[in-house]
């Protein structure tokens, strides 16, 4: 059960990667801090090839890299630019929608269909979301909870950001079929740095000075974001990659804790129960969704 605390782990690393990225893009550009996650990550990644094999790499690897990391640039802005605008407690959550959306992108890509567990599954994550804002629930206003979030941009941003995730995921696969887990992660993670290098150039290149200038905050987004994926890799070495996922998932639970103590938002009950009720449909989808 050493996959199990890894898979903790994972999910503790993840949101707080999302606590100082909140604090980083308080005072920093969007771009800056998309890049500097990126950037900062290497130094923590790169030293991992000397304890791994190098696999012999094929064309279909290289495809699922630049396929993979061209998308994930598009992930990272969109992920930052979410956090941003709205608070972390209703904005994080919605990344538990990313096993919904695979449900109806698998039988798509992958000609897989989900069991009765996986339906009961997306019904929890869909209940969850409209707990948030409950509260507001009026006579002849059933989808007003529904309107009130989609109505927030962070909540709106994130939403197409776990549909993203459910399209990567698969790419992401393909990659890690023709490499190595670890390889992959730290061959997409460069990619990613000099992609997000280019866009940060063509996008704020005045304000790349704000990398030196914030670098105290900035660092630990890339150590978190790094130990994330090398904690994720080596729990999904030991058991199937959707219970993992399913634990980091519980990222969006701290999220919304580290969202009352780091950063005094409000209305914290409804969003922790919607969100407990969100992870209990991850967890049907992902423990009792396999064949």
């Amino acid at each position: 059960m050493l996959w199990l605390p890894l898979a903790l782990l994972t999910a503790l690393c993840e949101s707080l990667k999302d606590v100082f990225g909140k604090i980083s893009l308080q005072n920093s550009d969007v771009y800056i801090v998309s890049f500097a996650l990126r950037l900062f990550a290497l130094p923590f990644l790169i030293p991992v090839l000397f304890f791994i094999e190098i696999p012999a790499l094929n064309a279909t690897f290289y495809f699922a890299v630049v396929t993979g990391g061209l998308m994930n640039v598009l992930i990272t802005v969109l992920y930052m630019k979410a956090i941003k605008a709205s608070d972390l407690s209703v904005t994080v959550p919605m990344v538990t929608f990313t096993p919904l959306f695979l449900l109806l992108t698998s039988p798509l890509i992958l000609g897989e269909f989900p069991n009765i567990y996986g339906l009961a599954g997306v019904l929890f994550i869909v209940f969850g979301a409209y707990m948030m804002h409950i509260k507001h629930l009026g006579k002849g206003r059933l989808m007003q909870p529904f309107r009130l979030l989609l109505s927030e941009k962070g909540p709106r941003l994130m939403l197409l950001v776990a549909f993203l995730w459910s399209i990567t995921a698969n790419i992401d696969k393909v990659g890690i079929i023709n490499s190595s887990p670890m390889f992959y992660v730290v061959a997409v993670s460069v990619f990613l740095a000099f992609a997000m290098f280019i866009l940060a150039l063509i996008k704020s290149y005045r304000k790349l000075g704000q990398i030196k200038t914030h670098a105290k905050n900035l660092w630990p987004i890339g150590f978190f974001t790094a130990a994330t994926l090398i904690f994720q890799m080596i729990a999904i070495s030991l058991t199937l990659v959707a219970y993992v996922i399913a634990i980091k998932r519980s990222s969006a639970l701290l999220s919304v804790l580290w969202g009352l103590i780091f950063f005094k938002e409000k209305n914290i009950s409804e969003r922790l129960w919607g969100t407990l009720v969100m992870l209990l449909g991850v967890l049907l989808i992902a423990f009792f969704n396999q064949r």
